[in-house]
């Protein structure tokens, strides 16, 4: 009888004696399948899922994203107390500054205030968490700057200037440089010496980051740097616009202080300290030149090599 709560099996004791309603069907849909067991990034809670998370919060703040076009350069930081009000004092482009809650202050955090007042950058505190994330969990010391990337100019475009103002071409090419303080040493000797701009090919080369820039000593404000996708090609093209190849080589062919052809417009290639010119660069070199040094003395290193080759030329130029 409907609603009799007193016949055979309207309710069930359980052990402990307490009344239970029946299961209503949940006990069978209990034991129906629920699919494949999600993977374990795709888990609220799991370790993967966190740290698939924290990938894609970076990859979206470094600009690698979708949306990212093929070999654009996207921002960097420098972080520390000493590294930051170093490039401040440098003058390395800066787009803002980030302190992190609670630090607490000394002279060089001092002094950092003081430059990024006087050159109106933008300064803001966040928490110690967001600056670790933004910087990718580097050594903040609770400060640190964004670096905007580095705008290169267009390779064919350093002769058309060149030509511009009256001047036969000279143009640093580099090969295989990898350590941006000699990237920033030659940028610094190619406006010291007059040099129209400085190419770099695009893979397995160092870049215009904070540390060329600084090593630069601001010349990198004055001197273009050019980026090749394919060097050995851009050089063919220099050549097809009438500029002498000149690698700079151990085993030069002729010595640089007798370089017969540097009134010419010229673009002078240098090699890795260790490897120097590859092959293929050899093969586009319409000379190669070398530095007269005493037998016994060791190779120079890349920015130094460059500084002494440009000297020369410019020396040669005055003197043609």
């Amino acid at each position: 009888m409907a609603g009799n709560s007193k016949r055979r099996g309207a309710i069930r004791r359980s052990g402990k004696g307490n009344p239970t309603a029946g299961s209503g069907g949940r006990r069978r849909r209990g034991l129906e399948g629920k699919g494949p067991t999600p993977k374990a990034r795709d888990r609220v809670g799991h370790v993967a899922s966190k740290r698939a998370g924290q990938a894609r919060r970076q990859e979206s703040q470094s600009g690698k994203g979708k949306g990212r076009k093929p070999g654009r350069a996207t921002s960097e930081w420098v972080a520390g107390r000493n590294p930051v009000v170093e490039a401040l004092r440098a003058g390395v482009p800066v787009t803002t500054l980030y302190v992190a809650e609670g630090t607490e202050r000394d002279a060089r955090l001092h002094e950092t205030f003081t430059l990024a007042a006087d050159g109106g950058l933008a300064m803001l505190e966040v928490s110690r968490a967001e600056l670790d994330r933004i910087t990718g969990g580097a050594s903040h010391q609770g400060v640190a700057l964004q670096v905007p990337a580095y705008e290169y100019a267009d390779p064919d475009g350093l002769v058309e200037q060149a030509r511009d103002s009256g001047v036969a071409p000279l143009i640093v090419a580099l090969d295989g440089v990898t350590d941006p303080r000699n990237l920033g040493a030659i940028v610094r000797s190619a406006a010291a010496f007059g040099a129209h701009g400085v190419l770099v090919p695009e893979r397995r080369a160092a870049g215009m980051t904070a540390s060329a820039w600084k090593t630069s000593a601001g010349a990198a404000a004055r001197v273009p740097v050019a980026r090749a996708v394919n060097l050995s090609r851009q050089l063919k093209a220099y050549a097809d616009a009438g500029l002498v190849v000149a690698g700079l080589a151990a085993d030069g062919d002729v010595a640089v202080t007798e370089f017969d052809r540097a009134d010419e417009g010229v673009v002078l290639v240098v090699g890795s300290e260790g490897k120097g010119l590859s092959r293929l660069v050899r093969e586009h070199c319409d000379v190669l030149v070398g530095i007269p040094m005493t037998h016994d003395s060791e190779s120079l290193n890349a920015g130094v090599a460059a500084g002494v080759g440009l000297y020369e030329i410019a020396r040669l130029r005055r003197e043609l």
